[in-house]
């Protein structure tokens, strides 16, 4: 709510009373604002705001003037949105004049202050709107807070508005990022925030507009190259640089971006290009030692052929990692050897993008929540992820909560001692949050774990502490989590049917991972699973690509698996036709179009023929099991209730029958 008309009297009182008072060196940055509101802008706090609003043609040609800006920050800006889970909040961008050329927010958060100008094209500068977050960042030059009714305008005593600049690889502000709040944010923690989004942006910039410069990154701690913290050098074909973003110049003791331009790279380090070029080669793209130019200082750096290299090597997302970002190894085929498995390359952009954000905040701490159809490789994905982490050294557990017995589910999470219970092993058992200590734990359908047992593990991610089953003794874990689901966590939350608190905890960061049938990628990822099924000796035929990248494929990566392996088998070296498809043949039916949604749809049930070998009873037995797996969205323990089985019974009848669903490790 704004002010009431006596408050926004005593807020323009209070305004002028400082403004007149006179200010002194070391103001704060708000009264600074106010002064120049009055005194130059020659604004009138008791007067009424008229938001302005540039027209559409200004604003594409300004959306236009800042197209690569734009471009770079609108991933940045609605991952961290998500990150703040603010409804009444937006995510603005905004040119150098303050005028909104991007912004993420609600609809319903836009629609209420889309009137006071808080929308694309509203012109925010301190001249057009007073002191706000926006405007006073681009005129201080600087991160800032304004704070309800530090606003100029007593209408925008509502809000609440952290801004910091966003620097060009010129080092001059190119925009500026903004979120604006009607809640009670803590503002230090969201200008940090902030300030990590700005300085991705940045590094996104940069690698933009110099595609065809060597790219230098270093570090003085190894660890940091290929993260946030890096310094980063775009240089030239003669060795000259180019452009720097500001960690690089922190690290280098340099105050702006003239003191770096247009210097060769030996002018500052006791190395050339070339040489860093062939010793990061060698190193397999590992940070190797060189030291600054007359001082006793060293780095860690890596040295990359240009972007627009079509030869450049892949980039490694971590000095600790044994993958590269944009590559994760296939599932391996039951019973083939290391030698067979190929890595598919993520050619998808948002899979690019999701891999490259969970990347990012798993190495902070932050727990990663996967969403996507059954089949759609969120094990794959998440081995990628802890491929690509500190943890990489460690171990990858994988925890199918869907198909445990419920009363084995505690001592295989938690283990236990010798003896804890009848049947147990002589020995005891360690969990697997014990096995996972050090690596990642991968907690794979969580929908399914029951009440109980959510209250334990909220309790062993919370203190980092685990009592196993018959002792008393904790003790302490270490692990990065990465948990998935093919169901809508916040819908069993509403349903109470899953806690509401251990789903918070779990999406630290929520990403919805695309089926099959939305890739961008298909093709490249159908010849990657034809060679590691044939051991790269079979071929397909123009006429069986076609049906295979047109068909809807439900099942997703696990059933595109089944029937390249069924198709390597009946082609028998031979190319691989239609024929050899038999499955497609009745359902092949043009992939829909790619959809922005914000969760993953239902699985539905992979079209299999029933196996020839089957007699009438099994067949009849495996169609009902299959409309029941279907009508519970192939959720194997609801079937199993439903059946009033065990799940284990309910496992092996289906593998007796030759239904494919989810088994454990």
């Amino acid at each position: 709510m704004s002010l009431s008309l006596r408050d926004a009297h005593r807020h323009a009182d209070r305004i002028l009373e400082r403004v007149r008072g006179g200010l002194h060196d070391g103001d704060e940055l708000v009264a600074q604002s106010w002064n120049r509101c009055v005194n130059e802008h020659r604004l009138d706090p008791a007067g009424r705001h008229q938001p302005a609003v540039v027209s559409r043609v200004e604003l594409e040609e300004r959306r236009a003037r800042r197209a690569d800006v734009i471009a770079c920050a609108r991933y940045e800006m609605t991952t961290l949105f998500q990150q703040l889970a603010d409804t009444e909040s937006a995510v603005v961008l905004t040119d150098t004049d303050g005028v909104i050329v991007h912004m993420v927010s609600t609809p319903e958060f836009g629609t209420e202050v889309g009137p006071l100008g808080l929308r694309v094209g509203g012109r925010w500068s301190e001249a057009a709107a007073g002191t706000n977050g926006m405007g006073t960042c681009l005129a201080a030059a600087g991160p800032v807070s304004v704070r309800r009714e530090d606003h100029f305008f007593p209408e925008f005593a509502q809000l609440t508005c952290s801004a910091v600049p966003v620097y060009d690889p010129q080092g001059e502000i190119a925009a500026v990022l903004d979120v604006t709040s009607r809640s009670s944010l803590m503002q230090q923690h969201l200008l940090v925030l902030l300030g990590m989004t700005a300085r991705m942006i940045e590094n996104r910039l940069l690698d933009a507009r110099f595609r065809n410069a060597h790219p230098l990154h270093f570090h003085s701690r190894p660890e940091f190259v290929y993260t946030l913290h890096e310094g980063k050098l775009a240089v030239g074909d003669d060795g000259r640089i180019l452009a720097a973003n500001r960690s690089a110049l922190f690290q280098l003791g340099l105050q702006a971006m003239d003191e770096v331009r247009d210097r060769r790279i030996d002018e500052l380090f006791e190395t050339s290009l070339e040489d860093m070029l062939q010793r990061s080669s060698s190193a397999s793209f590992h940070p190797v030692v060189m030291y600054r130019a007359n001082a006793a200082l060293r780095f860690f750096a890596v040295a990359r052929r240009p972007a627009s290299d079509a030869k450049a090597p892949a980039r490694p997302v971590a000095p600790a990692a044994t993958a590269a970002a944009n590559q994760v190894a296939l599932p391996r085929p039951a019973g083939r050897g290391a030698a067979s498995s190929s890595a598919a390359t993520f050619g998808d952009l948002r899979l690019v993008r999701h891999l490259e954000t969970a990347r990012r905040v798993i190495a902070r701490g932050t727990p990663v929540l996967l969403c996507g159809e059954t089949g759609s490789g969120k094990e794959v994905f998440a081995r990628a992820v802890h491929e690509a982490s500190p943890h990489a050294g460690g171990a990858f557990v994988a925890v199918n909560c869907a198909s445990l017995p419920e009363t084995l589910i505690e001592s295989e999470l938690f283990g236990y001692r010798a003896g804890a219970f009848t049947g147990a092993q002589r020995t005891g058992r360690r969990g697997k949050i014990l096995q996972a200590d050090g690596g990642t734990l991968f907690l794979d359908e969580i929908a399914d774990m029951p009440l109980e047992l959510q209250a334990r593990l909220l309790r062993v991610l919370d203190e980092r502490q685990v009592t196993p089953l018959g002792t008393e003794e904790t003790q302490p874990v270490d692990f990065q989590l990465v948990s998935a689901s093919h169901r809508h966590l916040p819908t069993l939350v509403r349903e109470g049917r899953f806690r509401e608190d251990l789903y918070y905890r779990l999406a630290g960061i929520e990403l919805a991972l695309p089926p099959l049938r939305e890739r961008s990628d298909r093709r490249e990822l159908l010849h990657a699973v034809l060679a590691a099924e044939s051991d790269g000796s079979s071929q397909l035929s123009p006429d069986a690509e076609r049906l295979l990248l047109d068909y809807a494929w439900p099942g997703n990566v696990r059933q595109l698996r089944h029937v390249m392996r069924s198709a390597c088998a009946l082609a028998d070296g031979r190319p691989i036709t239609r024929e050899h498809l038999p499955s497609l043949h009745t359902m092949a039916a043009p992939a829909p179009a790619p959809t922005m949604v914000a969760l993953p749809a239902a699985p539905a049930a992979p079209a299999e023929a029933p196996p020839i070998k089957l007699n009438p009873i099994q067949a009849n037995e495996r169609q009902v099991l299959l409309q029941l797996l279907e009508q519970h969205r192939w959720n194997v323990s609801n079937v199993a209730k439903a059946l009033d089985v065990s799940r284990n019974t309910l496992y092996r009848k289906l593998h007796k029958l030759h239904i494919e669903v989810s088994h454990p490790d």
